[in-house]
């Protein structure tokens, strides 16, 4: 047998493979070795915060790692998805996602789309409630509505998220459902729901449509009050406030979802135990305990379905945002 130059390098070369591949799958296969970090687009003190601290306590317990929740705030969200989708997709730093990669783009806010994350887990929806102060002078989504219909364009102000985003976007659809211009009421962007309802009870605003578990703590306290909740029925932890359904006969809904994505290019391996792991945490009495006494809406969704959900809600929040005028 003759031993060539051509023969030594594709034995080498073999060899190299081999190891390497194996190498790899060792390291796939002790995945996570280190912490995880989290990255969250909105403030702390937020719904979306709070929602991705606790999934991230229930995901230290069954990856035996710490989850290190990182907020990542501005640009309408911007930022925090940008965060995302250029960390190294090895794993390790993934994120909550939400609703407004459904949003963002359309309104030529950044290039990034759905297409650019790695779908792992939905976890959460959330139908958004219309908040006022306690000392508003209106007691009834009715009586709101009808002094927007006739006060001047601009008199009201509201709040709860970015430009475009998702609590705008529901609201100014639901002001289009009762008739009423998208722009009659000026949105003041903010970086979530917890400063703008700041903005609220110290009267720099006049509404805040977010989900109602954002409002909690100023409803307990008597500071907010809700008068109804864009969702087919009444959320459980909050009985007493009505759906707009029953309050003005409107079937209109729109809503928030979340959920854990990373940047695109990510090892199934890596994916299906994250997928795994994040579905045991979903059921963990520590996310559901959590979620139920907030009033937070639980819905769970593996990879492929989460990236159908997203694929789907584009075209729905790309007509949205043409008919409030914000496409670019």
């Amino acid at each position: 047998m003759t031993i060539t130059n051509s023969s030594i390098k594709t034995a080498v070369v073999s060899s190299l493979a081999a190891t390497l591949i194996a190498t790899s799958g060792a390291a796939l296969a002790d995945y996570p070795e280190r912490p995880l970090t989290l990255i969250v687009p909105w403030a702390a003190g937020g719904g979306t915060d709070a929602t991705a601290r606790t999934i991230a306590r229930a995901l230290e317990e069954e990856l035996g790692q710490n989850v290190n929740v990182v907020n990542r705030t501005g640009g309408s969200g911007v930022v925090g998805h940008t965060t995302m989708i250029n960390a190294k997709p090895d794993g390790y730093t993934i994120g909550l996602a939400t609703g407004e990669v459904n949003m963002m783009h359309w309104q030529g806010l950044t290039g990034l789309t759905f297409e650019d994350f790695t779908p792992i887990a939905q976890i959460n929806y959330d139908f958004p409630g219309i908040q006022v102060a306690a000392d508003s002078p209106y007691e009834s989504l009715e009586e709101l509505l009808e002094a927007i219909r006739t006060e001047p364009k601009g008199t009201f102000t509201a709040s709860g998220t970015g430009q475009g985003g998702v609590w705008h976007l529901a609201f100014a659809g639901f002001l289009m459902d009762q008739g009423i211009a998208a722009d009659q009421v000026t949105w003041i962007p903010s970086e979530g729901a917890a400063p703008a309802m700041t903005e609220l009870v110290s009267g720099g605003i006049d509404i805040v449509p977010s989900s109602v578990p954002e409002a909690r703590s100023m409803i307990e306290a008597g500071r907010v009050k809700s008068f109804a909740v864009m969702s087919p029925e009444r959320i459980p932890s909050f009985p007493d406030i009505p759906t707009i359904a029953e309050e003005i006969g409107s079937s209109y809904q729109v809503g928030e979802w979340r959920g854990i994505a990373g940047p695109k290019g990510m090892e199934p391996e890596v994916v299906a135990t994250l997928e795994a792991a994040l579905e045991a945490a979903y059921n963990s009495d520590t996310y559901q305990e959590f979620m139920s006494q907030q009033g937070f809406g639980t819905e769970w969704r593996n990879a492929e379905e989460f990236g159908q959900l997203m694929q789907e809600m584009d075209g729905v929040f790309g007509e949205i945002v043409e008919q409030v005028g914000l496409a670019n």
